[in-house]
Parts: structure tokens; sequence; C-alpha cells
């Protein structure tokens, strides 16, 4: 149970489901109820396939390329602070081309809510904890992204526009400081096994 809440919390931060809230109503706004259901249970089922998948792709890939968890955790540690950062800098919204049959898959699904803070967290927990278990709290975390879509219109207008904005740069800065200590341990990992050899 402690593993699962160990993978919950990192994912949690970087799915940003607040953050990405604004640009899912953005790109669903004028749709009708029935169309918004079906786009956002696209979104959540192309996000947990893209997800697992990386996660299984991921494990063979480390074996293949011989990297070890101190390289990957210090180069994954460094990407998540690089995006965070560049979320909390950034403030203009990306605009898409919508297709109303693919919007769910992208970019709702794919990079929206699986994006490389996601794929990299993902990657970084299977080396401390099991793929099971870190898929588990994927797929935890993607039923909380859709819920927070499905209630969508009710969020954003207790929040505004304003609130959801600070809300996510808040969760990047988390997300900044959870990637500063794995570049931490990966750094001491990779200290004691120069040490031992």
């Amino acid at each position: 149970m402690k593993s699962f809440w160990l993978c919950f919390v990192p994912l949690f931060v970087a799915f940003n489901a607040i953050g990405v809230l604004p640009v899912f109503i953005n790109l669903t706004e004028g749709l009708e109820k029935k169309k918004v259901r079906k786009i956002i249970l696209q979104s959540m089922v192309t996000a947990l396939l893209v997800a697992i998948a990386f996660v299984v792709v991921g494990m063979g890939l480390f074996r293949f390329l011989n990297i070890t968890v101190a390289d990957f955790m210090i180069a994954g540690g460094t990407l998540l602070f690089i995006i965070s950062i560049r979320d909390i800098l950034v403030t203009e919204t990306k605009t898409y081309m919508i297709d109303q049959d693919s919007v769910g898959a992208v970019p709702i699904g794919v990079p929206l809510i699986t994006g490389p803070a996601v794929l990299t967290t993902s990657l970084l927990l299977i080396n401390e904890h099991s793929a099971v278990i870190t898929s588990l709290a994927i797929a935890t975390n993607i039923l909380i992204v859709g819920g927070i879509f499905f209630m969508a219109p009710l969020i954003n207008r207790v929040l505004g526009k304003t609130g959801s904005k600070a809300i996510s740069k808040i969760i990047s800065l988390l997300l900044a400081a959870i990637g500063v200590m794995i570049v931490r341990r990966g750094i001491a990992m990779f200290i004691a096994g120069g040490l031992q050899s």
C-alpha cells in the first residue's frame, strides 16, 4: 500500500489535471454534453494505453541500452525540472487544430494528459517500485483526471481562469522539487556504486 502512494503522489503532480483543465475547456467549448463525454472517455483510454505501453517498452529499453537506474534518475530528474520550470515561466496557451473525432486522443489524451512529465515519472518509479504498482497508480490518476474533466464546468466556475492558473504554477513548482530530489538520489546512487566498484 505504501508503494502505491509513493507512486501515486509524484504521478498526481505530473498529470497536473487542474493545469490542463483550461485547455480542455477551450477545446470542448460549445460542444454538446454527449460529445464532451465521448471525448473525455476517448482521452482517458488513449492516455492509459500510451502510458502503460511506455512503461512496458521502457523496461526493455533500459536493459537493451544498458542504462543504469542512476543514469536515468539523473537524466529523468533533470528533464522533469526543465519541463516544470518551462511550465512556470511560459504564460501563453498552446493552440491546436481541432478535429472533433480525434481531439480526445490528440491533443487531450496525448500530450495533455499523458505527456513527457508523466512518461518520465513513470519510468523513474518503475526502478523503485514494480511496474504493476506504477501502472495501477497511472490508471488511478487517469480516472481522477477524467473525473475532473467531467466536473469541468463546476470547477471552472469556482476557480476561474486565474485560480486554475495559480494552482497549475504551484503544481509545476512541486514537480520541479521532485525533479531535484530524483537527481539528488541518482547522484547519491551513482557515487555509492562507484565506491563499491
